[in-house]
């Protein structure tokens, strides 16, 4: 009886995306769709739906803080110590009242978040004039880029709290129409030639 070799082992083929792309192509029409629906409601949201849109904007963060919450006290009961225990637990408990003050005032909500955005785009933006005035190099694009910041945060500031009914939501609106034009550039591309 002879010992007969192992028989070879293929070698693990890395990932090719040029593969994936082809897998993709076929459905290039549902990415287009996808695109078009989400950049429709990102018009709509800009055009007609901006409070709405907040109001949609600040549930999300309501919610997301309400789980957030709950993870950071399931994290803490399995804390080693009581110490740690009790801050986890502490922190969770002020993520999940801060969720459900959100949701149950979600104008006044939006209201503290524009207030919060705005101040920090006045910050960035003054923080990014002052990295301009001390670049070797790149002086005027850091420069603009830091006045424009600090311009959006001072429309902002100088409309609160009326600028807390619409400014989370055509960030929304912005996010979502850059997004499904994402889309719809992505489907276009998988579009079969010819």
């Amino acid at each position: 009886m002879t010992d007969a070799a192992p028989p070879p082992t293929a070698t693990p083929q890395r990932p090719n995306l040029g593969d994936a792309f082809e897998r993709l192509r076929p459905n290039w029409g549902w990415f287009v769709a996808l695109g078009l629906v989400t950049a429709a409601l990102g018009v709509a949201t800009l055009g007609y739906l901006s409070v709405v849109g907040t109001i949609a904007s600040v549930y999300m963060i309501g919610f997301a803080m309400i789980v957030a919450g709950g993870a950071e006290i399931a994290l803490g009961m399995k804390a080693r110590s009581w110490g740690w225990t009790a801050l986890w637990i502490l922190v969770g408990l002020l993520y999940i009242l801060g969720g459900a003050f959100a949701i149950a005032q979600p104008l006044v909500a939006a209201a503290t978040f524009t207030l919060l955005i705005g101040a920090a785009l006045v910050a960035t933006g003054v923080l990014r004039i002052a990295a301009a005035l001390r670049a070797p190099e790149g002086k005027g694009m850091l420069a603009f880029a830091g006045l424009i910041t600090l311009a959006l945060g001072a429309m902002i500031l100088l409309a609160w709290p009326v600028s807390g009914l619409f400014t989370l939501g055509i960030f929304l609106g912005v996010d979502l129409l850059i997004y499904g034009l994402s889309w719809i550039s992505f489907g276009l591309r998988l579009r079969p030639k010819g």
